[in-house]
């Protein structure tokens, strides 16, 4: 099975969305013939409708016929949030593999930055994990910091609440965005894998755009960043190098 992590796309008419990288990496997405897509939030700069309406277009362009898309901070600005579902479904659910159990929470609210989960979603979170196959949580904030991003501001707000309740049942990954910066964590045996900016030039510590590839083959995982128009690096090369030269 291969999973596509992007996040971060801010379609908007300023010069910092990146057109261009969009859809290289919508191209290359479409060849490497993906189980499953997840688009971890903040399609959209400001939640507009126009921009909404050029992040579907967009997201239309991927061929893959199971995706997951969340909500990000900017989706939920100048009520987005409110057109969030009639142009991609609700930002929170779960879909179902052979594989995997795919569990995808909406941690945004209108006008903040910071992430929230909420105890009902929480329970959801509980509730759905699988006893037998690997599981996965999506959401668009971060429940642990991300280096090279500055003053940390604006993760999940009841992160302990979370993590707490993750530490009893069996999650294997958390898949999110937010930071422009791709990373990867392992925390008691969960591993945090955070994707970086797919086509914004806002980057944070690593200075190109990209997208996570997750293959599981017989329940063993093999992760990797991929530039879009570049090559695949291994995630284990990403955390110990301070920079990347192309």
């Amino acid at each position: 099975m291969i999973i596509v992590q992007m996040s971060d796309l801010h379609c908007s008419d300023t010069p910092h969305f990146l057109k261009d990288k969009l859809t290289t990496a919508i191209n290359e997405v479409n060849d490497l013939n993906p189980d499953l897509v997840v688009v971890a939030g903040d399609l959209t700069d400001h939640g507009f409708k126009t921009e909404f309406e050029e992040a579907k277009r967009f997201v239309d362009q991927i061929e893959c016929s199971k995706k997951i898309i969340t909500m990000g901070n900017h989706d939920s600005l100048y009520t987005g949030y409110l057109l969030f579902s009639d142009f991609f479904g609700s930002p929170s659910g779960v879909l179902e593999t052979d594989e995997c159990k795919v569990i995808y929470v909406n941690t945004a609210r209108p006008d903040r930055n910071e992430g929230r989960v909420g105890r009902d979603q929480i329970k959801f979170i509980r509730e759905n994990v699988s006893k037998d196959k690997i599981n996965i949580l999506v959401m668009h904030h971060h429940l642990i910091p991300v280096p090279d991003t500055g003053l940390e501001v604006a993760i999940v707000e009841d992160a302990g609440d979370v993590l707490k309740m993750m530490s009893r049942v069996n999650i294997d990954f958390v898949l999110s965005g937010h930071r422009h910066r791709p990373w990867m964590w392992r925390l008691n045996n969960i591993r945090f894998l955070f994707s970086g900016a797919v086509s914004t030039i806002r980057l944070r510590g690593f200075f190109e755009n990209s997208y996570n590839v997750i293959e599981i083959k017989e329940k063993q995982v093999t992760m990797k960043l991929k530039i879009v128009g570049g090559p695949f690096i291994d995630f284990g090369k990403v955390i110990r190098q301070d920079r990347f030269s192309f």
